[in-house]
């Protein structure tokens, strides 16, 4: 990739991250205090158990090294763009809901280096964690194309409300093009290799998508959280920023190989969303309470 495109990779994904800021105020930060429980439940799905999930799966599976990587790079990163707009539409808790993505956009500042470098050192070896340079320039490039655009986001959310209202829903139709864009783009530049690839990461991504799913769900409700609660915590832990998996391997690791499984999950999670708002909006399961 030249630096022009990887100029317009990195606006495109600050483009994103902003859009998720939108929607965010600092009293989604705080709302942790009025129910700890189900923050610490699903940050722990998403943070922990996601990773060590896609960990098993690759080692069950025989996932090759550079498509290892891969995996655990989509699983290290956060909730996406549309997991609030997806946790509203399967009547969730769209307010659990954002405050997760608030945080675990955060703490992933922190941890997706760690979780990076351990990847690269596990599944390529020692000299190939030279192209990642050491944490802090991992740290300092997602503080710039996350934290950065996602304060900016807040700022306007905070001192031009009707400005944030205005400007949601065309960030958000935006963020999906620029996923489409990016898959679509990456399929072409591997259309040789695309056929081999997805049957080699198919069956690992969509496992994957389906356990953290499945998972944060049975969390929630072995934990008496609410059946609402449950679902964010599902949705929150299996809608990944598929966005940030696929920039980060092209521009900042320089490898589209780690990007494929990113862009597959991208496609699984969004079939499994729409499949279980389907599911979740029938008129059997529609609930009007919290329970």
């Amino acid at each position: 990739m030249d630096d022009s495109a990887k100029i317009y990779l990195g606006i495109a994904l600050m483009i994103v991250m902003m859009g998720m800021g939108l929607s965010l105020k600092l009293e989604d930060f705080k709302r942790v205090v009025k129910f700890p429980k189900a923050v610490v439940i699903g940050l722990v799905n998403q943070l922990i158990f996601l990773p060590l999930i896609a960990f098993g799966l690759i080692y069950l599976l025989g996932i090759r090294n550079t498509l290892a990587v891969g995996m655990i790079l989509i699983a290290a990163c956060p909730g996406g763009p549309t997991s609030n707009l997806i946790s509203h539409l399967c009547k969730g808790d769209t307010a659990l809901s954002v405050t997760l993505t608030a945080f675990s956009s955060v703490l992933t500042l922190f941890t997706i280096p760690v979780i990076l470098e351990w990847s690269l050192i596990h599944y390529m070896g020692n000299d190939e964690t030279s192209i990642i340079l050491n944490r802090f320039e991992i740290f300092k490039d997602l503080f710039l194309i996350t934290i950065v655009p996602i304060s900016a986001g807040m700022l306007v959310k905070h001192f031009k409300p009707e400005w944030a209202d205005r400007l949601q829903s065309k960030v958000k139709i935006a963020s999906a093009l620029v996923l489409f864009i990016l898959i679509v783009g990456l399929t072409i530049k591997e259309k040789h290799n695309i056929i081999p690839y997805f049957s080699e990461v198919g069956i690992g991504t969509f496992s994957l998508n389906i356990i953290t799913l499945s998972l944060g769900f049975i969390t929630a409700r072995m934990l008496s959280l609410s059946s609402k609660q449950a679902i964010s915590i599902s949705i929150e832990s299996g809608i990944q920023n598929g966005t940030l998996a696929i920039a980060l391997a092209i521009g900042l690791l320089k490898n589209n190989d780690f990007a494929i499984p990113g862009a597959v999950y991208s496609l699984i999670m969004f079939i499994t969303s729409f499949i279980i708002i389907g599911f979740l909006n029938t008129k059997k399961f529609r609930q009007p309470t919290d329970n």
